[in-house]
């Protein structure tokens, strides 16, 4: 009995014994558990595994499959290697590149090749259809870096190299595909078969991968018509390109030859062009049609209260008088807010916010009454009140940021034609390498995660099993909303990962492995140890960062 080890699977509450050395994936088959979908990895004592990994000492282990968020990615993350491995096929003397998600597709291009025909779409999906069939393995293994460079070196990835010379680690992970090699961060499905459900369409220069979503596995995803959206994410990729730091390692080889300072100021510069611009057009339009009311909405630690502010110093140097109210200050005490499915509370609700009293005093200050406005503690739950109350002028402008500023039940009162609509979020355009892009919402969660531990108290443990439902909120709340808005605006700034990683890996490290968030936790220490350290000596303190870091110009 001595190489045997004990487990747990959580899916069915059995206790079983193994041999030491098992994989997960012949546990699961021993278990012989039923799900409605094919397990993908598994978190093992709450930490992401791959179903080719072995188990050597007692565990705790629960199978997940695409309907977690978890189990989303791995699928994703399969199918984007499936496609590096069909156009290294169809296109051998050419780099393929995953570049942004639209909704639960995938952006993609092919360097070189400026537009995709139907036909060349219907290839590449009937070539990455064959590849699902064969249901050939996806295995990983650790090599020395200096023969994973190597290896990486004959098949032109530049970009995989700049991250591992940076990161000078003894070993490097690489992941083989038949005859296609990777390196990705994170896990990914035992072999192709698993990824039975795609579609590949023509869009812009490259073509859209449409994958099933968590909420709906049985169907495929379309592609969301959000060109706003998108227009926004390829400006700024194109732009990062440019500057010369369109991935971490090249990010990370700029820092090392002390070039943080420039960064640093071109893109601050670059958000206080791009204000200057927006503050530009609502001035006009308050000029040609008496435009009084902005409206800035944004998903969570989008930076809108900064954008807000911001937005503010610009209109006056226009020689308008903004005014600011944040519709947060606007909530209901906790004890009041609506509880969601699992009867917690659901603060990302428009009726968390006191809608009556918020739109009482719009309408008491567009026609230029003093107005007293609360400001809500999110220590204590409960709604404030100071002695300083906000009057309009007929040079002022009201802007109102919060998330649900661009949903027309927010100001029912107002008429289309007298509101600006600003979207304001982060898209972040600084990938880890061409196949590897960093997801906008963990960007936001680690921006999230510091503010809330510094501002209101909260544990990164606590904030983090708080994001699904930030996540579910945002879906029903804000995204239907965004393509409504006359103009964009992202808040991302290329170095800020670099910036935030030493704020936020003491909170992550706090995170006990008895928890469930543990996983998460250690995903993000995982993905923050690629990324070289940036201060904060050098960041204006009317950055966006300064939100989050503090040290703000601006009061919150």
């Amino acid at each position: 009995m001595a190489n045997m080890v004990k487990i747990h699977c959580v899916n069915n509450n059995t206790f079983v014994e193994v041999e030491m050395g098992t994989s997960l994936l012949e546990l699961e088959r021993h278990l012989n558990i039923e799900g409605k979908y094919p397990f993908l990895a598994a978190f093992v004592n709450h930490k992401i595994k791959e179903l080719n990994y072995k188990v050597y000492t007692p565990a705790k282990v629960e199978f997940f499959d695409i309907s977690h968020t978890a189990g989303f990615r791995v699928y994703q993350r399969s199918m984007i290697f499936i496609m590096q491995a069909v156009v290294s096929k169809l296109y051998p003397q050419q780099k393929f590149h995953a570049r942004h998600a639209i909704g639960d597709s995938i952006y993609c291009e092919v360097e070189g090749k400026s537009e995709f025909s139907a036909e060349d779409c219907c290839a590449l999906y009937n070539t990455a259809c064959d590849i699902v069939a064969q249901n050939l393995p996806i295995t990983r293994e650790k090599l020395p870096t200096e023969e994973v460079v190597e290896i990486f070196a004959k098949r032109g990835f530049d970009d995989k190299i700049d991250l591992l010379q940076t990161r000078q680690r003894l070993y490097s992970s690489i992941e083989r595909l038949g005859d296609e090699v990777g390196y990705f961060f994170g896990a990914l499905a035992p072999s192709t078969g698993y990824i039975e459900r795609f579609e590949v369409q023509p869009y812009f220069k490259g073509f859209y991968i449409s994958l099933p979503s968590c909420t709906a596995p049985d169907t495929i995803a379309p592609a969301p018509n959000l060109k706003k959206m998108f227009s926004i994410f390829d400006g700024y990729s194109e732009w990062v390109e440019i500057m010369g730091v369109p991935t971490v390692g090249k990010l990370n080889k700029r820092i090392e030859q002390g070039d943080t300072s420039e960064l640093i100021q071109i893109a601050e510069a670059l958000h206080e062009k791009r204000l200057a611009r927006i503050a530009d057009t609502i001035a006009e339009a308050n000029r040609e049609r008496g435009l009084r009311l902005v409206l800035i909405s944004g998903p969570s630690s989008s930076g809108k209260t900064t954008t807000s502010k911001r937005l503010g110093v610009q209109l006056r140097v226009l020689g308008l008088h903004p005014v600011l109210v944040s519709t947060d200050d606007y909530f209901v005490n906790r004890e009041d807010t609506p509880r969601d499915e699992n009867g917690d509370y659901d603060f990302e609700a428009l009726e968390a916010i006191d809608l009556a009293r918020l739109n009482e005093d719009l309408g008491r200050l567009m026609v230029g009454e003093s107005v007293e406005i609360p400001r809500f503690d999110f220590i204590s739950g409960t709604r404030k009140w100071h002695n300083n109350p906000l009057q309009l002028d007929d040079r002022s402008i009201l802007i109102i940021e919060g998330i649900h500023s661009l949903n027309p039940r927010l100001t029912p009162s107002i008429p289309d034609t007298a509101k600006f609509r600003i979207y304001a979020s982060c898209f972040t355009s600084v990938a880890m390498d061409n196949t590897s892009r960093i997801h906008t919402t963990d960007n936001r969660l680690l921006r999230r995660m510091i503010r809330d531990n510094a501002t209101r108290g909260m544990s990164a443990a606590d904030t983090i099993a708080r994001w699904p439902s930030v996540r579910r909120g945002e879906e029903r709340n804000i995204f239907p909303y965004q393509e409504e808005a006359d103009v964009m605006f992202n808040s991302s700034l290329f170095y800020e990962i670099a910036v935030l990683k030493p704020f936020a890996e003491p909170l992550l490290r706090e995170i006990p492995n008895t928890r469930p968030e543990y996983a998460t936790a250690q995903g993000m220490l995982k993905f923050l140890d690629n990324f070289h350290t940036i201060g904060t000596d050098e960041i204006p303190p009317t950055s966006v960062l300064r939100e989050f870091v503090g040290g703000s110009a601006f009061k919150y």
